[in-house]
C-alpha cells in the first residue's frame, strides 16, 4: 500500500511541475507575440525568463537535453503561430515552412547555450547564447533563399520607436541585443535576488531607452523638403486586381491622379499598379505608362510618378540568360516586379525587385538545380536584382522599394547608398486581409526611417498608406478599405548613419564572437578534463 501511495505521489509531483512548466510556456509566447500583435515590444524583454528558468531547473544528462529541446521548440511554434498565422490566407504553406525554419534557428541558439550552461560557467553560456542568437537571426535574415526574418527579434519593437532611436547605430539586430542582455540580467537578478544583480537587470533595461530619449527628443525634421502624394487604389487583390477589367483600374488611377495637387513633385502608386505587363527594355511605350504620364502634365506638370509594374525581358537568340529565366516559343524571358519611373530625369526608370517572397516569387535552390537540370523558368520564379535603382526629379533622389524590401534592413539601406533622399515604398497588401500582417509591414517601415534616417512615402493598394519621418513618426495615413490620396511635404536628408554605412555588423560580429565562445568552450572543457581549472 505504501508503495502504491508513493506512486501516486510522484505521479502528482510531475504532473504539478509539467503544468508549472506549460505555464511558463504560454507565459513566454505571449511576452514575445506582444509587440506582434499591436502592443508593446517592451515585453520582450523579460519573455525569455521563463523559459531560462525551466532550463535551469534541468540536469546534463542527454534525456533531459531532449526535455528542453521539446519545451523550447514548443515556445518557438506557438510564438510563431500567434504571431504569422495570418500568411495562412495567402498561401498555407507558408507559415508552416516559416515555422519549421524559425524555430529550427531559434532552437539552435538555444539548446546550445542550455548545452554548455551545464557543463561551463554561466560566463561562458550568456555569451554563447546572446552571440549565437543573434547569429542565426542574421544567417536568415541574409540568405537569399528560404528566408523570412519577420520575427526578428528587434522588428517586436516596431511600435515603439521612441525607445530604439539608436537603430540608427545598430539596426533591428542591436534590439535583438538589447532583448537577450535585459533577459539574462533580469533573470540573473531573479535569480539571485542581490542588490548588484538588480542594478545590473535595471541598467540592462533602462540605459538604452534613455539613450533613445535623448537621441528622440534632440532631432529636427530637415529643411529642405519635397511635396509627395501617394495613392490607395482600394482594389481587392483576388476578385478585381488580376481579372479582366485593366480599364477600369486604370480609370481608376486616373481619377485619383486628378486629385493631385498641382505642386507635388512626386506621386507614389502601388506594387503591381499597373494591369499591362511592360517590355523592360523600353517602359515608357506602355499604353497606361503613357496614360499616367499625360495625366501628370495636366494636374501637376513638375511630377514624376513611381509606380508598380510587372515588366518582361527577352533575351536574344544566343544571348546568355539568367537562372531564372523562362523558356519561351524560341526565346528566353525573364519576368520581374518593377518599379516604373514616369516622367523622371534619371538615368534608370526601372528598378527590379532585389528581394521576392519565397515560394510566391520565387522557388529556392534555382542556380543549384539548375546545374543537373535546365528548369528553362517555373511558374512563379521572377528575375531579380541586386542593384538598387534612384530615380530622380528635380533634383531629387527617391529610392523605390517595393514591399517584402522593408523587411531587410541592408537591402533597404541600398537605395540610401546609392544617393537616394526619400524613400518610396509600394505595396499590396491586401494578400492577407485586414490581420495585423499589413499593420506591422507599415511598421516595419518606422524601424527602416530610423535605421538610415529618410523618411518614408508609402502606398499601399490597400492596407496601409501614409507618410513616416526619419524619427519613425507617423504622419498622415490611410487605413485598411480606404481609397484616396495623401499629399505632405516630405523631408529631404542626405546624412548617413553608421547603420548605412556599415550595416549589419552586429551580426557579422556575431558570427566571429559564436565561434570564439565555442573554441573557448572546447578549451575549457579539455582543461577541465586535465584538472587545470574547477
Amino acid at each position: 500500500m505504501a508503495c502504491v501511495i508513493f506512486a501516486d505521489d510522484i505521479n502528482q509531483n510531475r504532473f504539478v511541475e509539467m503544468r508549472k512548466k506549460l505555464l511558463y510556456i504560454l507565459l513566454s509566447v505571449a511576452l514575445l507575440s506582444f509587440g506582434w500583435l499591436g502592443g508593446s515590444g517592451i515585453t520582450m524583454l523579460v519573455a525569455l525568463v521563463p523559459l531560462l528558468c525551466i532550463s535551469s531547473s534541468y540536469g546534463s544528462s542527454a534525456k533531459d537535453w531532449w526535455r528542453m529541446a521539446g519545451w523550447a521548440a514548443l515556445t518557438f511554434v506557438l510564438w510563431n503561430a500567434a504571431t504569422i498565422w495570418w500568411v495562412w490566407i495567402a498561401t498555407p504553406a507558408g507559415p508552416i515552412t516559416a515555422t519549421i525554419f524559425s524555430t529550427f534557428w531559434n532552437l539552435v541558439a538555444f539548446m546550445l547555450f542550455h548545452y554548455v550552461s551545464k557543463r561551463a560557467h554561466k560566463s561562458v553560456a550568456y555569451p554563447i547564447l546572446v552571440a549565437s542568437w543573434i547569429a542565426t537571426e542574421y544567417c536568415y535574415m541574409s540568405a537569399e533563399v528560404l528566408s523570412f526574418p519577420w520575427l526578428t527579434l528587434g522588428n517586436g519593437f516596431s511600435g515603439d520607436v521612441w525607445a530604439v532611436q539608436w537603430y540608427e547605430l545598430t539596426g533591428v539586430l542591436g534590439g535583438s541585443l538589447w532583448v537577450l542582455i535585459s533577459n539574462i540580467a533580469i533573470f540573473e537578478a531573479w535569480q539571485n535576488r542581490s542588490r548588484l544583480s538588480v542594478v545590473r537587470a535595471a541598467l540592462a533595461v533602462g540605459l538604452p531607452i534613455v539613450v533613445s530619449l535623448v537621441i528622440y527628443f534632440g532631432w529636427s525634421p530637415a529643411e529642405k523638403s519635397v511635396k509627395v502624394s501617394v495613392l490607395q487604389p482600394n482594389v481587392d487583390c483576388y476578385e478585381e486586381k488580376f481579372s479582366d477589367n485593366a480599364r477600369w483600374q486604370m480609370q481608376n488611377m486616373l481619377e485619383l491622379l486628378s486629385e493631385v495637387p498641382s505642386d507635388t513633385r512626386i506621386v507614389v502608386l502601388p506594387e503591381t499598379a499597373l494591369p499591362e505587363h511592360l517590355d523592360d527594355s523600353d517602359v515608357q511605350r506602355g499604353v497606361m505608362v503613357q496614360a499616367i504620364g499625360d495625366k501628370l502634365k495636366s494636374v501637376a506638370p513638375d511630377a514624376m510618378a513611381t509606380v508598380g509594374a510587372t515588366t518582361i525581358k527577352r533575351y536574344a537568340q544566343g544571348q546568355p540568360t539568367s537562372s531564372t529565366a523562362r523558356r519561351g516559343r524560341g526565346y528566353f524571358y525573364d519576368v520581374f516586379n518593377s518599379a516604373v519611373a514616369v516622367n523622371s530625369e534619371s538615368e534608370s526608370d526601372v528598378h527590379h525587385k532585389m528581394r521576392l517572397v519565397i515560394g510566391v516569387e520565387a522557388m529556392p535552390f534555382t542556380n543549384f538545380l539548375n546545374k543537373f537540370v535546365d528548369l528553362g523558368g517555373i511558374t512563379g520564379q521572377l528575375g531579380r536584382n541586386s542593384k538598387a535603382t534612384v530615380f530622380e526629379r528635380g533634383g531629387i533622389k527617391a529610392g523605390p522599394a517595393i514591399c517584402y524590401e522593408g523587411i531587410y534592413g541592408d537591402c533597404f539601406a541600398r537605395f540610401a547608398r546609392e544617393g537616394a533622399e526619400v524613400m518610396l515604398v509600394m505595396s499590396n497588401d491586401g494578400w492577407w486581409g485586414n490581420t495585423p500582417g499589413h499593420r506591422r509591414l507599415f511598421d516595419y517601415c518606422r524601424l527602416r526611417a530610423i535605421e538610415i534616417r529618410r523618411a518614408i512615402a508609402r502606398s499601399a493598394n490597400t492596407g496601409v498608406s501614409g507618410f513616416i519621418s526619419s524619427r519613425g513618426d507617423v504622419g498622415e495615413r490611410l487605413d485598411w478599405d480606404e481609397r484616396g490620396v495623401l499629399s505632405a511635404d516630405v523631408e529631404v536628408r542626405d546624412e548617413q548613419t553608421i547603420y548605412l554605412r556599415y550595416g549589419d555588423w552586429i551580426g557579422r560580429l556575431s558570427w566571429l564572437l559564436t565561434l570564439l565562445c565555442v573554441l573557448y568552450y572546447s578549451a575549457y572543457r579539455i582543461r577541465r578534463k586535465n584538472h587545470l581549472v574547477d
